[in-house]
């Protein structure tokens, strides 16, 4: 055997041993969550071991049959989905105004977006609190725990990010394109969504995923805005750590059960992730 071929061998099984040690440090904390979540509360604090022969599906079914977490499920699904599409929404609109029609001050406007999201969560708690349970009131109805208040104030912190992340697709497409259409007698509403739309799939796709991701994900807000109604899977969590100690079982059952619709999620729209769709369809 030669060397360059020996070499060439011991940089293929190399390179798949460092993907697969990637992967293995990734998933582990997964599938700690998984173990910690089928043992009972005796097994958890004996001795520990990677291996789990036993499932405790108590641990699943006692928070599952609960109607708070019931609720609190639903709260997120609607909340995460229906703001993960405002956004996509609003940040095509805004995106393609903004990088089409070269308004004027377009490039300072999308450095003022993005500034938003650089302070911390924490310094807005307080206004946020202020404007949800005084200043948008109707009658004895204000924003606080509720399902549109959070849609809301996710579409805030949301939408900055999601309009950097589509510029970039969109100053992608050629404008040839929409010159083109232009010329043949269509509109803008059907070049938006006869062309641009279709041609920036990938980067809708993205900013869907990552906007679903980060409401499903997101805890300081919720548990500050919302009290009983509202209430999102992430806060629920909190409520097994109780004054007698915390039901690790319990909350490492829900926790990977808040994994599963994410994962489904991803599972369906990672396929229109795809680059480059844009190449050749210049009109000649």
């Amino acid at each position: 055997m030669s060397r360059t071929k020996s070499r060439n061998i011991l940089g293929w099984i190399g390179t798949y041993a460092l993907w697969i040690s990637m992967t293995l440090i990734t998933l582990l904390p997964i599938y700690w969550l998984f173990v910690v979540s089928a043992r009972t509360r005796v097994e958890l604090f004996g001795r520990p071991t990677l291996l789990q022969t036993s499932f405790y599906i108590d641990n699943y079914l006692k928070p599952l049959s609960t109607p708070a977490f019931q609720r609190y499920l639903t709260n997120s699904l609607i909340v995460a989905t229906s703001n993960a599409l405002l956004v996509a929404v609003l940040a095509v609109l805004a995106t393609y105004a903004l990088s089409r029609w070269k308004l004027g001050g377009s490039d300072s406007i999308f450095f003022w977006l993005i500034t938003n999201r650089m302070a911390p969560a924490a310094a807005f708690i307080l206004p946020l609190y202020l404007l949800f349970t005084r200043a948008f009131r109707l009658g004895d109805v204000t924003l606080y725990d509720t399902r549109i208040g959070l849609i809301l104030l996710y579409c805030l912190f949301n939408l900055p990010f999601a309009i950097w992340l589509m510029k970039g697709m969109m100053d992608g497409i050629p404008i040839e394109l929409d010159e083109a259409a232009f010329v043949d007698g269509a509109s803008t509403w059907t070049v938006l969504t006869r062309i641009i739309v279709p041609l920036a799939g990938p980067g809708i796709a993205v900013t869907v995923i990552l906007s679903w991701v980060f409401a499903w994900n997101e805890y300081l807000f919720a548990a500050s805005l919302t009290s009983v109604q509202a209430r999102t899977i992430t806060t629920g969590l909190a409520e097994f750590v109780t004054v007698t100690g915390t039901n690790w079982g319990e909350m490492a059952a829900v926790s990977f059960i808040s994994l599963l619709p994410a994962l489904i999620f991803l599972a369906f729209v990672q396929r229109y992730i795809v680059m480059g769709l844009t190449f050749g369809a210049v009109k000649e």
